[in-house]
């Protein structure tokens, strides 16, 4: 999001931005924009924690989209070189945040986080609306304003963003940064009532991103904002930087873990996924798919009529392959999977790296419910692995090994501290130590008993049944953690 005015510190320092012309400089060039700094040391600082606090709220209460996005942003520089703010993702596959720290200090907290929400949604619209034409189109630019400044009006809950500017008569006036949605609707109404045509309501005409664009189509004269009202309004090449194929990873990163923890927790993440959902599934095949392959069905409680798509399974192949040594560790085979899924098969794993064998420990608690099929799957997402050797456990008040297909009997109570003490080779077991080094302990359980720290905690994956308790999410160090769709349902 861009405006005409330059920065001003609150402290009384002040700069006419219309007065001078801003330096034309590649937006990629760390080095260029860092030499852009602003003249006054108090106002970057000032600006910095502005955006630190904004950025905080995002993670917290705000939106966890923009959280995860702008956490990939791995360079946040304050630079003159915009106006406002900018996401710059150049070829070189490496995400920019840009931001003018004057400009932040006018604006204050409430509007650097409607400007960082603004330019975090221009990069989703980028990602979910790829096809060239379509954003060639200034109608759609315009319609992605709307949408997007409507969504931040919603989510953030409250209106554009303001500031104090001179008025040409020696004092300041007020003025609005962006484009309103509502003064859009009050255009589009008044364009299609001269036409004998019946417009759409407001809440209606926002319904959707495309229900805006085709709405703004029907208008005999779509209103044409200022480019300097945002940056992304700009003509091609004198906007950012915005490689397709680093704004697609770092968005459908941000996106996956966004699911992840809306599958995991639901809250505010799971109410943005299916708000981001409802405004773009409807956007094509492409899309569709995308959710799909995210998991929208599962977040929905939906079951897909051809087969059921379990979003624990997924997130436990990605996991695990994450949690093996680089060079050495199992992947997902994608084309091998999408095969194996047509044919009515689980896929497994596969083995990459000089090193074949992985010893994997899967530890199930049989104080809980436990489904067979859940114990059918992990045995072949595991133990039918080629390069994995995998040992099994039970355990209560006490840790038993097993074969796949024995049957598994339950004590009394339950102790995590015995399998951590087993696998980590201290606990004895009808007279024989655990002699091998895990690279990955799956421990399914209800998570009902005292927590424990592991020597290796980045090494242990947790998955925790219906009702259970997700404490390994929370402790600290945090370990990897998700619930696990025990039911039938």
């Amino acid at each position: 999001m861009d405006a005409s005015s330059a920065t001003a510190g609150r402290t009384g320092r002040a700069t006419d931005a219309a007065s001078r012309r801003r330096p034309l400089i590649d937006l990629a060039d760390r080095r260029a924009l860092l030499a852009c700094r602003p003249d006054d040391a108090e106002v970057t600082e000032a600006g910095r924690r502005l955006k630190e606090a904004a950025l905080l709220d995002f993670g917290i209460k705000e939106s966890v989209v923009a959280a995860w996005l702008y956490a990939k942003c791995h360079y946040q520089i304050p630079t003159t070189a915009v106006e406002t703010a900018a996401v710059v993702a150049g070829g070189d596959g490496t995400c920019l945040l840009l931001y003018n720290p004057g400009f932040f200090t006018e604006i204050g907290l409430g509007g650097v986080r409607f400007v960082l929400f603004h330019e975090a949604r221009h990069l989703i619209h980028r990602h979910l609306y790829a096809e060239p034409e379509l954003r060639a189109d200034p109608v759609f630019t315009l319609a992605a304003e709307v949408a997007i400044n409507h969504v931040a009006t919603q989510r953030l809950g409250q209106g554009l963003p303001t500031r104090e500017v001179p008025d040409g008569r020696g004092g300041v006036t007020t003025e609005r940064v962006g484009i309103d949605p509502r003064e859009i609707h009050r255009s589009y109404r008044a364009d299609l009532r001269e036409q004998g045509l019946e417009p759409l309501g407001y809440d209606d005409f926002v319904l959707t991103d495309l229900t805006i664009y085709g709405e703004l189509r029907r208008m005999r004269n779509p209103p044409v904002p200022p480019p300097q009202l945002c940056v992304h309004l700009a003509p091609d090449g004198e906007g950012p930087a915005l490689d397709d194929e680093t704004v697609g990873r770092v968005v459908e990163d941000a996106l996956t873990e966004t699911m992840r923890a809306a599958l995991r927790s639901g809250g505010l993440a799971r109410d943005e996924m299916l708000g981001l959902a409802d405004r773009s599934e409807s956007g094509g095949e492409r899309l569709g798919r995308m959710w799909g392959r995210l998991g929208l069905a599962a977040l929905r409680g939906e079951t897909q009529k051809t087969r059921r798509v379990e979003w624990w399974k997924r997130w436990l192949s990605d996991t695990l392959a994450s949690k093996l040594r680089e060079g050495e560790r199992l992947v997902y085979p994608k084309k091998q999977g999408a095969v194996l899924l047509a044919l009515g098969h689980e896929p497994m794993l596969s083995r990459r790296g000089p090193e074949r064998t992985k010893v994997v420990v899967v530890a199930l608690d049989t104080s809980g419910s436990m489904p067979d099929r859940v114990v059918d799957w992990l045995t072949t997402l595991v133990g039918r692995t080629d390069g994995v050797e995998s040992h099994w456990l039970s355990f209560d008040g006490a840790v038993m090994p097993f074969v796949p297909g024995e049957r598994v009997a339950g004590g009394g109570g339950t102790n995590f501290g015995h399998v951590v003490d087993y696998v980590e080779g201290r606990l004895e077991v009808d007279g024989k130590r655990f002699e091998e080094t895990a690279d990955a302990v799956i421990m399914v359980t209800d998570g009902y008993a005292p927590a424990v720290t592991p020597q290796r905690p980045d090494r242990w994956i947790w998955l925790i049944t219906d009702g259970g308790d997700d404490w390994p999410e929370r402790h600290d160090p945090p370990m990897a953690c998700h619930r696990v769709t025990t039911g039938d349902s």
